[in-house]
C-alpha cells in the first residue's frame, strides 16, 4: 500500500513541475465615453461609446518555458462593448487576436489572427493617441490593422536593429495570391530614438490589383515630451496614388498628459480630394490602471473627400469629434 501511495504522489509531481513553468494572465481594458460628432449628414450625433481610448477587451495570454531559451506562448482576446454588453469585430469570439507561436535565440514566430507589423509601428511609434480617441491618425491614414492566418516573424535585436515580417494567406481556392496580404517592418533604436520603416500591401478578391502603403516614421523622446514624425506614400486600387505626413508630440507631467498631433492626406489624382486633420488630447491618471480622458479632433475636406472623426472603436459620423470617458486596465 505505502508503494502504490508513494508512486501516486510521485506522479503527482510531475504536472506540478510542468505548471511551475508555465505561466497564463488574464488581462483587459474597460473603456466608456460620451462622444459628440457634428459635420456628417446625419447632423449632431451624441452616444455613449465604448473603447473610445482603447478598445474594451478581455484577454488571456501564456507562455511555457520549453528550455534552452526556447517558449512557446499564446494571446486570446476578445473585443466587447460595454455600452451593450455585446462582442465587438463583427461578433467573432476572438476578434482582437487569437494566435500561438514559439520565441528562441533566433527570434520568435506566430500563427492566427494578429496586429500588422505595419499598425503596431504606426501605432507605437508614429501616432501620439495611440490609435484612439478623436485625434488618432487613422481617421485619414490607412491602418492595416489585423490580418487573418496570419504567419509572423520577428527577429531579435541586433545593434539596434530588428525585423519583423508577416503574412496574410487569402485562403482562396484555386488562387493563392487573391486577398493576400503582406506586411513588414524594418527598425532601429538608440536610447531616445526609433526610427521604423514599414510596407503593407493587400490583394483584391481575384488578385487582378493591389494597394500598398510606405511607412517612414520616427519618435524621440526629449525628456519632458516625446516628438512623432510620418510620411507615408500610398497606392490605391485602380491606379489611385496619396500622400500623408504626420508630426505630433506627447507632453507628460506628474499623472497629467496631454496630446497633439497634425495630419495631412495630399489626393495625387485629379480628383484632388485632399484632407487634414488637427487632433488634441489630454488623460488624468487617477491611479496606475484607471485614467479620465478628453479629446477633439477636426477634419476639413476639400473636393469631396469624405474623411471623418473616428476614435478607437468607432469610424464615425462628422467631420469633427470630441470624447469625454474613463479607462481602467487591468
Amino acid at each position: 500500500m505505502n508503494k502504490i501511495i508513494i508512486a501516486i504522489m510521485a506522479s503527482s509531481l510531475v504536472p506540478a513541475a510542468a505548471m511551475a513553468q508555465s505561466a497564463i494572465t488574464v488581462y483587459g481594458v474597460v473603456d466608456a465615453g460620451f462622444v459628440r460628432e457634428t459635420g456628417g449628414a446625419e447632423g449632431k450625433v451624441n452616444t455613449l461609446g465604448s473603447g473610445v481610448a482603447s478598445g474594451s477587451r478581455l484577454g488571456f495570454k501564456g507562455t511555457e518555458d520549453l528550455g534552452g531559451g526556447n517558449k512557446a506562448y499564446f494571446v486570446l482576446e476578445n473585443g466587447m462593448k460595454i455600452d451593450t454588453g455585446s462582442a465587438g469585430q463583427g461578433g467573432l469570439l476572438f476578434g482582437r487576436q487569437a494566435y500561438v507561436g514559439l520565441s528562441g535565440t533566433p527570434g520568435s514566430v506566430s500563427f492566427g489572427r494578429q496586429y500588422s507589423p505595419y499598425y503596431r509601428t504606426m501605432r507605437d511609434t508614429v501616432d501620439p493617441f495611440c490609435d484612439g480617441l478623436a485625434g488618432q491618425a487613422g481617421n485619414i491614414t490607412a491602418s492595416n490593422a489585423r490580418l487573418d492566418n496570419m504567419v509572423g516573424y520577428s527577429s531579435p535585436a541586433l545593434y539596434g536593429f530588428a525585423a519583423e515580417l508577416a503574412v496574410g494567406l487569402g485562403e482562396v481556392a484555386g488562387n493563392s495570391a487573391a486577398k493576400r496580404a503582406y506586411s513588414s517592418v524594418l527598425s532601429y533604436t538608440a536610447k531616445s530614438l526609433v526610427v521604423t520603416l514599414g510596407w503593407h500591401q493587400q490583394q483584391n478578391a481575384l488578385a487582378t490589383d493591389s494597394s500598398s502603403n510606405t511607412l517612414l516614421g520616427a519618435k524621440y523622446d526629449f525628456g519632458v515630451a516625446e516628438g512623432h514624425l510620418g510620411y507615408v506614400r500610398n497606392k490605391g486600387l485602380l491606379g489611385a496614388r496619396s500622400e500623408d505626413a504626420i508630426i505630433g508630440a506627447t507632453v507628460p507631467f506628474g499623472p497629467h498628459k496631454v496630446y497633439a498631433s497634425y495630419v495631412r492626406h495630399d489626393d495625387a489624382t485629379n480628383a484632388n480630394r485632399d484632407a487634414s486633420q488637427w487632433g488634441l488630447g489630454y488623460t488624468y491618471a487617477l491611479s496606475k490602471r484607471t485614467d479620465v480622458y478628453a479629446a477633439y479632433a477636426r477634419i476639413s475636406n476639400r473636393n469631396g473627400a469624405t474623411f471623418k472623426v473616428g476614435n478607437a472603436t468607432t469610424d464615425g459620423t462628422g467631420n469633427t469629434g470630441t470624447n469625454l470617458g474613463i479607462r481602467h486596465i487591468f
